[in-house]
């Protein structure tokens, strides 16, 4: 319909991916940067295999928001590849952290530093840097950066494992992960995590420093727990 509007004004309809994907950067933000209210994340530059996951995750009722579910769910998996991949190859620059409107307390942010970059070895809860790359970016193929994402996302996407509203393919090390920490483990790791820049080679890694220890493993990034070369 909207390819036979644009017709029909005399308007030329470009037939690219960034045509194409209209549909996400209308919530996600041009080129996929992140949308304004702080709900919907950025997409560009996250790692393909991250980013195809998780719209399988819609596709398979592992994620729930309606409208993604609908947007995805007659897709190919070839599809759905293809966007991932376009997004992935989005190296756009990052803005600076969004400093909460109430400065969060020393107590709450050095707690939240410490949950992501030494974890907690007294419940057997790792840092969150174990996984998700040495400077927080990532890690390819398949593991998401954590920062330069918003306050309200990182909450709401830690109350979902807690709640088991967003789950991943099994043996889903997140919710294991999350059921170890309380609310308050949670609102301190998202607020110190949403306070910090990005660093200046904002890129997922290309691999983990080690591999991911027993008895953590990730069905959805099964590479973390192989000893890369």
């Amino acid at each position: 319909m909207l390819a036979q509007t644009a017709f029909a004004q005399g308007k030329s309809f470009k037939d690219d991916m960034a045509e194409r994907t209209r549909a996400c950067t209308a919530c996600h933000g041009e080129q996929g940067r992140a949308g304004p209210d702080g709900y919907y994340p950025r997409l560009a530059g996250k790692p393909a295999g991250y980013l195809f996951n998780q719209l399988k995750n819609f596709q398979e009722g592992r994620r729930h928001y309606n409208l993604m579910t609908r947007l995805v769910d007659p897709l190919s998996d070839a599809y759905l590849q293809e966007m991932a991949v376009y997004f992935a190859n989005l190296k756009l620059p990052y803005p600076p952290a969004v400093q909460p409107k109430e400065r969060a307390s020393d107590r709450v942010l050095q707690q939240g530093k410490k949950l992501a970059l030494e974890g907690d070895s007294s419940r057997g809860v790792p840092a969150c840097n174990t996984c998700h790359g040495a400077q927080l970016t990532g890690v390819q193929a398949n593991v998401p950066g954590l920062l330069g994402l918003p306050l309200d996302y990182l909450n709401a996407q830690l109350g979902a494992w807690q709640t088991l509203q967003r789950k991943a393919a099994s043996p889903d090390c997140m919710r294991d992960i999350v059921k170890q920490l309380n609310s308050e483990d949670l609102v301190a790791v998202a607020t110190w995590l949403s306070t910090q820049n990005m660093p200046l080679n904002s890129s997922p890694a290309l691999k983990m420093a080690e591999p991911l220890k027993a008895p953590w493993r990730c069905g959805s990034a099964p590479e973390l727990s192989k000893v890369q070369p």
